[in-house]
Order: structure tokens, then C-alpha cells, then sequence
């Protein structure tokens, strides 16, 4: 009985199964005949080349680009991507601006530019046969410099005592208390005029103006207020003929340096010639003074923000502002929200003679600055050697070089150096 049962329930299950696969088959069949129909109608309807064929192509193709993950084209992304490829010393050679004095032939600075990867140039002294000497000098640099980075090529052109560049195609430009008589229309149009023709020169970032607001006695203010380098008004004044310059420059394609943070004008000593007097007493943070810088930022997003080489007290005295954390990093980008280049007032200056020439950089970009401004030759290679030395040994260091760099080839992306 078992057995019978057993040979019984295999012939079904054989049919079973076979049943199944034909059914399978025929709907595959059903299926395969629909879709030729189908493709036979959609054929028909539609033929190769026909405008509803080439329209849905070309909505497929879009779809498809449109999902596809498209690269960060900011000049800030770029940055990033380009500095990410370099090497080290290519990226602290970006964080130095290498002087070239007035008689001096360019070519003194091509190994700088070529083999230690310098990035700018600060044009500086005398400068008196005019835009096309200059820009000989100019044209001469950049082609020193790589075809994909070229350099910033910066001068002090401030106006009175201090304009390096004259002769034939430079105005002879009135000094700053001179500019702060001016509305700031008039400021703006006479800034773009002085700034087309430093780009006539190959100028491409004027270190000015000169932001701070003079506390003293104007002649005892060496620095500032007795050259009349400020604007000669309140704080609120000043920060509205700073940003007209600023907006002027930048209107004829001319970028800025404001300075010198966070002002020069409650000191006696010139840092540029002496350490003494040289200690702010008054400055403070959320003052006045400094909230002027502040509103110059706000309001102009400028290049660079150039630090002062004084002490102030009652901020931070343990350092000079270009070598202060807490006035870099601590005040002037979280709390005043500047991301830009952040430069010193000349490395080689006297009021810095007591630190070794190669730490001078590395303190700086310590502190969160990004570009060491360097007056005087010989300065160069120690500062190039120290930010290096320290980068090779220290990793924590070594990143902040890369994000100086970042932010320095981010400001050469957006000034169309970079590409």
C-alpha cells in the first residue's frame, strides 16, 4: 500500500512541475509578444530622429548630468584642491611677500620666485620714473612665476609722504587727512582713478589705507599722526573714507590691505625704526578704534588685514598684535568675522630686532596669520627656512601652513591670479 501510494505521488509531482514550466513559458511568451508590440507602437509613433525622440533623449541626458555629483567650482574649493597638490615648501612659500627696492633689477628675486616658491612681492622704496618702469619690473616678476599662480604684487601707495610709485602716469596723491576733506563719492572716484593706474603699473594689491584712528596729540603719534597717514576724523569717519578707498581700488580691479590692526594711533615709537613707545596703553577690544576696522570688514570684505607690530596692553601684552592669538584668531576672525589674508606690518622691522629673523614667521602663522610682509632682503631665506623647519617637525604647525595657504590662493582665485 505504502509503495503504490509512493510511485502514485511522484506522477503527480512530475506533473505538477511540468505543468508550472509550461505556464512559465507561455508567460514569457505573452510578455516578450507585449513588448515587441509595444516597441513596434513606440516605434511608430516616435521614429528615430523624429523631435519628441530627440527632446526625450536630451531630458534623459540632462537627468543624468543633472544627478551626477558636480565638483565645487568656488574659489575657495579651488583653493583648496590646488594647495592639497602642492608641497610643503610650496605652500609656505605662498605665506611670504619678498621685497624688490627701488634700482634693484627683478631678476634678484627669480631663484625666490622660481625655487623657493615665494608668492609675492612687496614694490617698495623710491619709485620715481613712472608707470611704465614699474611696470617693466612688474611683467618681469610674474614671469618668474608659475603660469596657474602668479603673484600678488603689493606697494604702499597711501597718499602724502607715503607713495612709493610717482612719475609720469601717477597722480600726486593728497595725504589721508587730505582724502578725509573729501565726501566719500569724491573719495571713491579719486581711489579708482590712483588704482587704475597701479594696475597700469602691474599692481595688483595697494597696502592701504591706513585705518586707525589717532588718540594722542598728532605730533607726538609718529607712526600715523604726525606723517598724516589717517584720515584725521572720529573713528565712525574713518571707517567711512577707509571703506570709500577700498571700494574705489577694488573698482578699478585694485585689491586692499586695511591697517595696521588694531591701530597705530596711541603710540609714540614708529615701529618701522625703533622698539621703544611702542606699548598701547588705551586700545581695547569693543572700543571704538577697533570696532572702526570692524565696520570697514563688514561693509567691504577687504583683501587683507594687515597687523600692527605694537603691544597693547589691555588686550594682549604679551605679544605684539601680529604675533597675538588672541587678537588674530581670538577677536579679529571670531569675532569680527574676517576670513581673508591676514599680513604683518614688516617682519624686518626694528620693533621686532630682539626675535631671531627665523621665528619671525612661524609666530606669525602661530598666531593665525598667513603672510609674513618682509621690508628688507636679507630677511627672506631665514623667514623661508624657519617656517619650513617648523612644518617638517610639527604636524599642528604644518596644518596651519595649509590653511594659510588656502586662504592666500583662495584671494588669488578670486583676484583671477589663480586658475
Amino acid at each position: 500500500m505504502t509503495t503504490v501510494s509512493t510511485a502514485r505521488d511522484r506522477r503527480i509531482t512530475r506533473a505538477l512541475r511540468i505543468i508550472a514550466a509550461l505556464t512559465a513559458i507561455a508567460m514569457i511568451a505573452t510578455i516578450a509578444g507585449l513588448g515587441l508590440v509595444w516597441v513596434r507602437v513606440h516605434n511608430t509613433a516616435n521614429p528615430a530622429g523624429s523631435p519628441q525622440s530627440a527632446t526625450t533623449a536630451s531630458h534623459l541626458d540632462t537627468l543624468r548630468r543633472s544627478a551626477a555629483p558636480q565638483p565645487d567650482i568656488t574659489p575657495a574649493a579651488k583653493a583648496k584642491r590646488t594647495v592639497a597638490a602642492m608641497s610643503m615648501e610650496e605652500r609656505v612659500g605662498q605665506l611670504v611677500m619678498a621685497p624688490l627696492n627701488a634700482g634693484t633689477d627683478p631678476s634678484s628675486l627669480a631663484s625666490m620666485i622660481r625655487d623657493r616658491h615665494v608668492g609675492s612681492v612687496l614694490i617698495i622704496g623710491n619709485w620715481n620714473n613712472g608707470v611704465a618702469s614699474v611696470r617693466q619690473a612688474t611683467d618681469a616678476l610674474q614671469s618668474y612665476a608659475p603660469a596657474n599662480i602668479k603673484l600678488l604684487m603689493t606697494t604702499d601707495q597711501e597718499g602724502g609722504l607715503v607713495q612709493h610709485l610717482q612719475g609720469a602716469g601717477f597722480s600726486t596723491m593728497p595725504s589721508a587727512v587730505e582724502q578725509g576733506r573729501m565726501n566719500t563719492d569724491q573719495l571713491r572716484q579719486s581711489a579708482a582713478v590712483w588704482g587704475n593706474q597701479l594696475a597700469q603699473a602691474g599692481i595688483n594689491v595697494d597696502l592701504a589705507p591706513v585705518v586707525g584712528t589717532v588718540t594722542v596729540p598728532r605730533a607726538s603719534n609718529a607712526p600715523i599722526g604726525a606723517l598724516n597717514r589717517d584720515f584725521g576724523l572720529d573713528a565712525a569717519g574713518n571707517a567711512a573714507h577707509a571703506s570709500a578707498f577700498v571700494l574705489g581700488m577694488r573698482d578699478s580691479g585694485v585689491a586692499t590691505s586695511i591697517k595696521h590692526y588694531p591701530s597705530l594711533g596711541s603710540v609714540t615709537g614708529n615701529t618701522d625704526f625703533t622698539a621703544d613707545g611702542i606699548l598701547d596703553t588705551t586700545t581695547v577690544l569693543d572700543g571704538d578704534v577697533v570696532n572702526a576696522f570692524g565696520t570697514v570688514i563688514a561693509d567691504t570684505q577687504p583683501a587683507m588685514v594687515m597687523m600692527s607690530l605694537a603691544t597693547y596692553q589691555a588686550i594682549d601684552a604679551s605679544a605684539p598684535a601680529a604675533f597675538s592669538p588672541t587678537i588674530i584668531d581670538g577677536y579679529l576672525r571670531a569675532r569680527q568675522g574676517y576670513q581673508g589674508v591676514v599680513t604683518s606690518d614688516s617682519l624686518s622691522a626694528a620693533a621686532l630686532g630682539g626675535i631671531s629673523p627665523d621665528q619671525l614667521g612661524v609666530r606669525l602663522v602661530e598666531a593665525g596669520g598667513d603672510l609674513a610682509c618682509i621690508g628688507a632682503a636679507d630677511y627672506v631665506t631665514p623667514i623661508l627656512d624657519g617656517l619650513n623647519a617648523k612644518a617638517t617637525t610639527d604636524a599642528a604647525f604644518a596644518a596651519k601652513v595649509t590653511r594659510s595657504a588656502e586662504r592666500v590662493l583662495t584671494l588669488k582665485y578670486q583676484m583671477g591670479l589663480a586658475h
